[in-house]
């Protein structure tokens, strides 16, 4: 039988006895870490404590910091959650690492076609337009032109620059 099942160093999974053996430490001790906040065990359906791979590490690092450091609970509480933060920052400068990476990528990409576009318009001859037009009657489009329901063509008359009055000419 296959399942969706995924065990991960976060799935809870050992009872407390467990968790004490493996920890080193006494089942009374991990029931006032948890007091404490030090290290949160998930729950079983009857509110048994389920403790993960990551908890058992937390709760050895916890017994190093008071053991081999003489940190009190209440300083190792805070290097905990500071850790986590790190961690947690970590993963969120990678994300905008990566999105700011894409974000340069398409903006290289941008400016190519804009470079592109730039050397079309600097080489077209005079009366031509950059995108090929078929103009209607009368030399203007009319709505709903071939193809295109209610759209309007674009002839070349109507993207070229239309000259400008010389002020100096004007008195």
């Amino acid at each position: 039988m296959t399942g969706d099942f995924e065990l991960t160093d976060d799935t809870p999974v050992y009872v407390i006895s467990v968790a004490a053996q493996l920890s080193g430490l006494h089942p009374q001790t991990l029931r006032a870490y948890d007091r404490l906040g030090l290290v949160s065990p998930g729950r079983a359906a009857g509110r048994g404590r389920r403790y993960s791979l990551r908890d058992i590490l937390s709760l050895r690092e916890v017994q190093r910091l008071s053991q081999e450091e003489g940190i009190n609970l209440h300083g190792i509480k805070r290097i905990l959650e500071l850790e986590l933060a790190e961690r947690r920052n970590r993963l969120l400068v990678a994300e905008l690492t990566a999105e700011i990476s894409q974000l340069r990528a398409e903006l290289e990409s941008t400016r190519a076609v804009a470079a592109r576009l730039a050397t079309l318009a600097r080489g077209r001859t005079e009366g031509a337009a950059l995108v090929p037009v078929r103009p209607h009657a009368a030399g203007r489009a009319s709505a709903g032109g071939p193809g295109v329901p209610g759209a309007q063509a674009v002839v070349a008359a109507d993207i070229e620059p239309k000259p400008r009055p010389n002020v100096a000419d004007a008195g």
